[in-house]
């Protein structure tokens, strides 16, 4: 003869149920509402390099804070759609470079470095609209990009021109657009770069190239 179970059975068996759902609809809203809670990263200030490493996990944070002096100001931060340690500031991008070698090579996570020119007044002609084109996205390979936020501004094209001394692409980065100043896998060309554009009033940053879509390789006016 079969048994059944006793109502308190049952009834403790629901309770169970419901309040294992119960607590891990609790853990689902307080995941959200973490990641909400991070707020957007402050730009660096004018003149300054900013090191902002990609740290996306509680422990890749926790690696870092431990790794670097207490007197290195963190905060973490969102930048482009990902979670990253801002690591500021420092006044020579020389200064930046190391500890973002140091982090890469200590704690294995990678940093872009980014800044903001002391004078935003940067000398432009003004040309004419550009031509409709059929853009072929494919990402770029290991190495170094050098972005340039030109903000809906194609008449800077030129100027990025004149200071790197060649062509400049048009790629997407955090789904944003940039032009592309330089590509490479040469560290310190990438830096130097970096340092001339800021010297010229641009704001630029150095980022991951893998994570770069190229979508135009030479942008023409």
């Amino acid at each position: 003869m079969h048994r059944f179970q006793t109502l308190p059975s049952v009834l403790g068996l629901a309770m169970s149920t419901t309040s294992f759902a119960y607590a891990g609809l609790i853990g689902c809203m307080s995941s959200v509402f973490a990641q909400q809670a991070i707020p957007l990263c402050q730009p660096p200030n004018a003149g300054e390099y900013l090191l902002l490493v990609v740290s996306p996990t509680a422990n890749n944070q926790k690696q870092l804070r431990s790794a670097l002096p207490p007197q290195l100001k963190t905060i973490t931060c969102k930048y482009l759609n990902e979670t990253v340690t801002r690591v500021g500031g420092f006044n020579k991008i020389d200064d930046a470079n190391r500890w973002a070698r140091y982090v890469s090579n200590i704690v294995g996570l990678s940093a872009i470095i980014t800044t903001r020119p002391t004078t935003t007044n940067v000398q432009a002609q003004q040309q004419p609209p550009q031509q409709r084109v059929n853009y072929n996205p494919q990402a770029l390979g290991e190495g170094y990009a050098v972005l340039v936020d030109y903000y809906n501004r194609p008449e800077l094209v030129n100027s990025v021109q004149q200071v790197v001394g060649g062509n400049v692409g048009f790629v997407s980065y955090g789904q944003r657009p940039y032009l592309l100043a330089v590509y490479t896998t040469n560290q310190t060309e990438a830096y130097n770069t970096l340092q001339k554009l800021n010297n010229g009033g641009f704001v630029a940053s150095i980022v991951d190239s893998r994570k770069v879509i190229l979508l135009r390789s030479t942008v023409r006016l």
